[in-house]
């Protein structure tokens, strides 16, 4: 999906991923709540502490905050391919400790300890998947982490809601072997796979059971960890 076409979407962006995802009975600030809560457990079990961290892709830039407050973290700079996302992620979210830019001005000198990314390599054609995956690893220090969060198409529930979001239509997932593959190439060391969100909110009295399977390739969307290798 072009940049232009994002841009269409800048101004109603939230609404209309609210729309569709409205159907788990959560907003959007449940789920990015959720997934960086998923990340931050992650990290602390190997001890990892970053200081400054990437959102790639980062949209009209509501989890940078989320990013800043639980990895505890020095600076959060978000990164968008739409200059319009940028502008609207600048008004309501910059400050001090969180920056944003467009990705074509993105630092690529390793100077990131953990990158994160949500929902975008579906947007990516899959001829141009490896060259960002590059980008990224340029933009991270040797043994820092990248967070690859995409929706995942076994879950029926996944499929139904990004139908119902107008820029997702005509998205290609991406299924976890492939993006395990595709770090693998790039040049990553694959942590581990964790998929999360089995539960809508009318059975959030059996979300505490999500982490025990979390292998379970069930859930809405995954997270692969990977380690940037020497």
């Amino acid at each position: 999906m072009s940049e232009t076409h994002f841009d269409v979407y800048a101004r109603n962006y939230d609404a209309a991923l609210n729309q569709g995802i409205s159907l788990a009975g959560e907003s959007k600030e449940y789920f990015a709540a959720a997934r960086v809560h998923c990340l931050a457990d992650r990290l602390a079990a190997l001890n990892a502490a970053p200081a400054r961290v990437l959102d790639f892709g980062c949209g009209t830039g509501g989890t940078c905050r989320e990013l800043l407050r639980q990895l505890d973290a020095r600076v959060v700079l978000g990164v968008d391919p739409s200059a319009d996302m940028v502008a609207v992620a600048r008004r309501q979210h910059h400050g001090p400790r969180v920056r944003f830019t467009t990705v074509d001005e993105m630092p690529c000198d390793g100077s990131f300890d953990v990158a994160y990314c949500n929902g975008v390599f579906h947007h990516i054609p899959p001829a141009q998947r490896l060259a960002t995956l590059a980008r990224i690893r340029a933009s991270l220090s040797v043994g820092g982490y990248f967070a690859l969060w995409e929706n995942n198409p076994w879950n029926p529930g996944t499929r139904l809601v990004m139908s119902r979001i107008p820029f997702d239509r005509d998205a290609i997932l991406v299924w976890p072997r492939e993006a395990r593959a595709l770090l693998r190439q790039s040049g990553f060391r694959i942590v581990r796979t964790d998929f999360r969100f089995l539960f809508p909110r009318q059975l959030a009295v059996l979300r505490p059971l999500e982490r025990w399977v979390a292998r379970v390739p069930a859930g809405a969307q995954y997270q692969v960890l990977a380690q940037k290798e020497a």
